[in-house]
């Protein structure tokens, strides 16, 4: 699976890319929406993880960019946030997000996101990530 991470955080990049290549998956980086903007003009991706806070472009802004894109309309997003899931769920745009989890993430949680999806299958029990 072709998956693009889209956070600012270099730690939260590289640990959820470990841990996903290990997983056989195809992953690219982005540092926020509009680097991750160009990344899709380039690629097709079967799931998004995605920032809420980041620079130049926040993750609710891309998630928007994407659901209203015919092409990318379907694509999963995961998205992480450090302001709580339930600060997220006043927000218009709550409903974009397919699963929403806190940050630093709980790699089980991270793996029921991705269960719930149907993704893929993915054993999370080495994931540690924190930011």
């Amino acid at each position: 699976m072709k998956i693009l991470v889209v956070d600012d955080n270099k730690a939260v990049q590289e640990k959820l890319a470990a841990f996903l290549t290990s997983k056989g998956h195809s992953v690219d980086l982005a540092n926020n929406g509009l680097d991750a903007l160009g990344k899709v003009q380039q690629a097709d991706y079967q799931l998004f993880v995605i920032d809420h806070l980041m620079p130049l472009m926040n993750g609710v802004q891309l998630t928007k960019n994407f659901k209203n894109n015919d092409k990318y309309a379907d694509v999963p997003v995961i998205f992480m946030t450090t302001q709580g899931t339930q600060t997220l769920k006043s927000l218009l745009e709550y409903s974009l997000f397919d699963r929403v989890i806190d940050k630093p993430i709980d790699e089980q949680d991270f793996s029921n996101a991705i269960e719930e999806l149907n993704v893929t299958e993915l054993d999370c029990s080495t994931l540690q990530v924190n930011g």
